[in-house]
């Protein structure tokens, strides 16, 4: 008995004595403490960071391969075009021949020629009637359409403003052509209202052929402007115009108070979209006028074909065409930051 009762507790003497603590891991120098129980080991957290820097690499490099067939399109047909027109315009150059070094006569005379200079102006000129009218005329319309009960009326409204930005810009000249010729639909409704005196042929007319085709600027880019600023106030929560009617607003206090802030960056969209479209304009006029009579109506799209196709400077319309490129970029550049939300 004494026996079983000395073996019982020196086993549980020997469960009660306390585990050997684990050894030190072999690579560790010696007096260095093993790290505790559950904690980090050394050298696993810098492996853990490389390898998610590897991984981010490699997520990068992936994007990378995915954007390189766009980026190699736009470098070949964007960048290296606009590359050649910047070397180009240091040159006097028929296309055929061998360029001789110009310096900067081609883009001195962008500024000292009237023909050029005007070409600008004029395009300056035609913002007004591609952007401003449209815009303005393109808000009311949408204001109006919104009042209306969806319906035939309200669908029918939209795809007639619509029709002019899907008709090409060539067949819509030609179409305005007729229009205002001296037997043209414009001047015979002159005649039936009274008014005969005023019929003139109006595109070869000094003093009206830029505003004439500017009118045909403004019926394009209305119902482009017109459609997106009716999405844009389809966006706008109705309780807005409600607390504003409540609070005694009428339609034009909520017009100012909730329409135009709602529509800030829909207003950017058209604006930006109609200054380049005036800046760059050339289908319209070149088929409807070619840029006459005389100067009246050039513009730098047309003035540029003419002394590329025409007169053979390439020279010169390479300077003008990358003037132009960065009058866009810088009128464009300040209308974008109106547009960017805080």
């Amino acid at each position: 008995m004494s026996h079983s009762r000395t073996a019982s507790g020196g086993d549980a003497a020997t469960s009660m004595s306390p585990a050997p603590a684990d050894p030190a891991p072999r690579d560790m120098a010696p007096g260095v403490p093993a790290p505790a129980p559950g904690g980090p080991v050394p050298g696993r957290g810098g492996s853990a960071g490389r390898l998610r820097a590897r991984r981010a690499r490699n997520r990068q490099w992936g994007a990378l391969l995915w954007v390189a067939p766009a980026l190699l399109c736009y470098a070949a047909f964007v960048l290296y075009p606009l590359g050649q027109s910047i070397q180009y315009s240091f040159y006097n150059w028929d296309g055929i021949g061998t360029a001789t070094p110009a310096g900067l006569a081609n883009w001195q005379a962008i500024f000292t020629q009237p023909e050029l200079l005007s070409a600008i102006t004029h395009a300056f000129e035609l913002i007004v009637f591609y952007t401003l009218f449209p815009v303005a005329a393109g808000l009311a319309a949408a204001s109006l359409i919104r009042e209306l009960k969806p319906g035939p009326f309200s669908t029918i409204s939209r795809t007639i403003l619509f029709i002019p930005q899907v008709l090409p810009l060539v067949a819509a000249g030609i179409a305005w052509t007729w229009l205002y010729s001296s037997n043209g639909l414009v001047n015979q409704i002159l005649r039936a209202t009274g008014l005969g005196g005023t019929t003139r042929a109006w595109l070869g007319d000094f003093t009206f052929a830029l505003p004439a085709v500017g009118v045909i600027g403004v019926w394009v880019m209305l119902g482009f402007c017109t459609v997106l600023l009716l999405s844009g106030i389809g966006k706008i929560d109705p309780a807005l115009y409600e607390a504003a009617s409540l609070d005694g607003a009428g339609r034009l206090r909520q017009f100012r108070a909730v329409t135009l802030p709602g529509l800030r960056q829909e207003l950017v969209v058209c604006t930006t979209f109609t200054v380049v479209a005036a800046l760059a304009s050339f289908d319209v006029i070149q088929v409807s006028t070619q840029g006459g009579p005389g100067y009246q109506t050039i513009v730098p799209g047309v003035e540029i074909y003419r002394l590329t196709f025409l007169d053979q400077r390439i020279g010169q319309a390479s300077a003008l065409a990358v003037f132009l490129t960065v009058l866009v970029l810088l009128i464009v550049w300040p209308i974008q930051r109106l547009g960017r939300t805080d």
